[in-house]
C-alpha cells in the first residue's frame, strides 16, 4: 500500500521546486548598456535573484525525486515483482520519471550557470556596440514544467509500483494427477 504522507511529502517539494521555478523565470536577470565616453561603453547586468531560485529549485526538485527513490527502493532493489499489468506500467513510468527529471534537472542547471555567468562580468568595448547577452526566456519556464511532468509521473510510479508489490496472481493448481 502506498503511504499518502510520502505522497503528500513529495506533492509540496514539487511544489516548492516549481515555485522556485517560476519566480527565477520572471527574477531572469536583465541589462543595459552605459557609455561612459564616446569609446568606452560596457553592459551593466543587474543583480543575481534568479541563479540562487533556480539553485534552489534544482535542489528541492532533486530531494523529491531522491525521496520517491528511497521509497520504492529505486524498482531494482527488494523482490522480484510479478509479472502483471502494474508491473509493466511501474517500469514504464520508472523510466519516464527518470527521463523528466533529467530534463527539468538540465533546464534548473543550465538556466542557473548561464544566469550567474551573466551577472558578474562588465565588459568593455571600444567602437563597436556591445553585445550583451542574457539567459534566454522560457529555460526556467521549462525546467518549471517538467517538474510538474516529473511530479505527476514519479507518483504514479510510486502507487503504481506499490500495487504491482501487492499483487497476488491467482493460484492455478494444475493438472490433477489422481483419479479422484
Amino acid at each position: 500500500m502506498s503511504s499518502v504522507l510520502l505522497l503528500l511529502l513529495v506533492f509540496v517539494f514539487d511544489l516548492i521546486a516549481f515555485g522556485l521555478a517560476v519566480a527565477a523565470e520572471q527574477r531572469r536577470t536583465t541589462w543595459q548598456i552605459s557609455r561612459e565616453s564616446k569609446e568606452l561603453s560596457y553592459c551593466v547586468y543587474d543583480k543575481d535573484i534568479a541563479t540562487g531560485l533556480g539553485v534552489g529549485s534544482f535542489l528541492v526538485l532533486l530531494a523529491s525525486q531522491l525521496l520517491i527513490m528511497v521509497a520504492s527502493r529505486c524498482l531494482c532493489c527488494g523482490r522480484a515483482l510479478t509479472p502483471s499489468g502494474s508491473r509493466s506500467w511501474a517500469i514504464f513510468l520508472f523510466i519516464t520519471t527518470w527521463v523528466f527529471f533529467f530534463i527539468a534537472q538540465v533546464c534548473l542547471l543550465a538556466g542557473s550557470v548561464r544566469n550567474a555567468y551573466h551577472t558578474k562580468y562588465h565588459v568593455y568595448f571600444g567602437n563597436t556596440s556591445p553585445s550583451c547577452r542574457s539567459l534566454r526566456k522560457g529555460v526556467f519556464g521549462a525546467g518549471a514544467a517538467f517538474i510538474v511532468l516529473t511530479g505527476i509521473v514519479s507518483e504514479l510510479y510510486y502507487v503504481t509500483l506499490s500495487r504491482a508489490k501487492d499483487f497476488q496472481p491467482p493460484r492455478d493448481p494444475g493438472i490433477r494427477m489422481s483419479s479422484i
